[in-house]
């Protein structure tokens, strides 16, 4: 299927306002082959307070299986993108074994790649600088590539998103710079670039976490916020990188300094609405997060042991891959009086075994043991964990490799769980192996 009516009646993608309303817009197909989408997966996500102590903020494990990551380079693949570039920087051990043992499917006689591009000084000394500065010292590699456009991804995000029908957008309109964008409360907009935007679409104004968010027109509770995904002509982005390396006080990041200039000079950039390339509709809005905090991080992962959870992770039209382990299957064993081992509303990955004990809305990653008479209520069990007998969880955050010793108790006093673990302001109780005094391992 290489044109959009036909993606249109085919009834996955929900096509509203310029998707919808515009039928001479280009072949999907050509665009995406002719894209370089580069991943930047060099965040320290400092708001993840422990969980991001030993890794990156994309390498964060989610939905019992996944990483974070997975979620923009699945979005790649199923857009038909398959030349792909991952700048990381800050810890990426971790990250970078995940992408070398998951994402090395791609076929190179075909074109297809993913690189790994962590901060080498190919044009100066120093770690990346900021957002635009990890593409310039990529730039030699980019132009290698000879890509007509640049897609820019956060790594750090969770939606589901088909990035050719914005790059056909891009095109129709004859934008230099298109700014995928979704409406959020006010409050939260602080934490994001917000744009201004006339009739047309066109950006007029763009703040990078202002302490004042722009309201919506017509909307005060409301602001247009930059979910930090960009498609640029790549004449025109190695253009703005050279000037932008040469401007000084510049912070090189695309929020703060790019885009504002671009938009100043009088540039064509415009904003993509993601409610016309979202492949994940909730009662008519677009489903994204930015799990940036812990209580998002739980509250995100909670969703999806509902019974009908925001996040449809069982689409076989748009899979989030991931790596998979050669695990065996979960197992549930002992029935009786004092332990039987069983799950409601859980999530229970591969490797796992559950023995005379109970899940309850909770998520178990993969290769969790639980012992008898442990209940986990409201729990995030990252994979490796031992969990001993008589163990009580509630709304916990067991980070990997922890070892709960039999009658272990968190969730149930917070102002005792304080006094060793991190409490979030939601009550969540996040658990790492050096709060229990226990060795950390490299391969977070």
């Amino acid at each position: 299927m290489n044109d959009t009516r036909t993606l249109a009646e085919s009834g996955r993608f929900r096509m509203t306002g310029f998707a919808a309303g515009h039928h001479r817009r280009p072949s999907i197909a050509p665009l995406v082959r002719d894209t370089y989408a580069l991943v930047l997966a060099g965040g320290r996500g400092t708001r993840l307070a422990q969980l991001t102590n030993w890794r990156a903020k994309p390498a964060v494990p989610f939905g019992g299986k996944h990483r974070i990551i997975d979620f923009a380079l699945s979005n790649c693949i199923n857009s038909g993108i398959r030349r792909i570039g991952v700048a990381t920087q800050y810890k990426a051990h971790s990250l970078i074994q995940h992408l070398q043992r998951g994402w090395n499917f791609l076929d190179a006689h075909l074109q297809e790649f993913l690189d790994v591009l962590p901060a080498q000084q190919r044009v100066k000394e120093g770690w990346y600088d900021g957002t635009a500065d990890a593409l310039y010292q990529n730039l030699d590699i980019l132009r290698m590539q000879s890509p007509r456009y640049v897609l820019v991804l956060a790594g750090d995000h969770v939606y589901k998103m088909d990035y050719g029908l914005m790059l056909a957008e891009h095109v129709e309109r004859g934008a230099e710079v298109t700014i995928a964008c979704t409406d959020v409360p006010r409050e939260e907009a602080r934490s994001f670039g917000v744009m201004q935007v006339d009739a047309a679409g066109r950006v007029v104004g763009f703040e990078e976490k202002p302490a004042d968010p722009a309201p919506l027109p017509g909307d005060p509770t409301r602001s247009l916020v930059s979910m930090g995904i960009y498609a640029f002509d790549a004449q025109g982005l190695y253009a703005r990188l050279r000037a932008d390396a040469r401007t000084a006080g510049s912070t090189h990041d695309f929020g703060r300094d790019v885009l504002p200039r671009a938009i100043a000079e009088g540039a064509r950039v415009y904003a993509h609405r993601y409610a016309d390339s979202c492949v994940n509709m909730v009662d008519g809005h677009p489903y994204w997060r930015d799990v940036g905090t812990v209580d998002a991080y739980w509250e995100a992962n909670m969703d999806l042991t509902r019974v009908e959870p925001e996040l449809n992770m069982y689409d076989p039209d748009w899979p989030i891959r991931t790596l998979e382990e050669h695990l065996p299957p979960a197992k549930f064993v002992f029935d009786s009086p004092d332990g039987r081992g069983q799950a409601y509303e859980a999530l229970v990955s591969s490797g796992c075994i559950v023995s005379g004990a109970s899940a309850i809305r909770s998520l178990l990653f993969t290769d969790v043991v639980v012992e008898r008479g442990t209940v986990i209520e409201d729990s995030i069990v990252l994979p490796e964990v031992r969990i001993g007998r008589n163990v009580r969880l509630r709304r916990a955050i067991v980070d990997k490799f922890c070892v709960l010793p039999d009658g272990f108790e968190a969730g149930h006093d917070l102002a005792a769980d304080a006094l060793r673990f991190h409490v979030t302001a939601g009550g969540a109780v996040l658990i790492t192996p050096e709060m229990l005094g226990q060795p950390v391992h490299d391969d977070c």
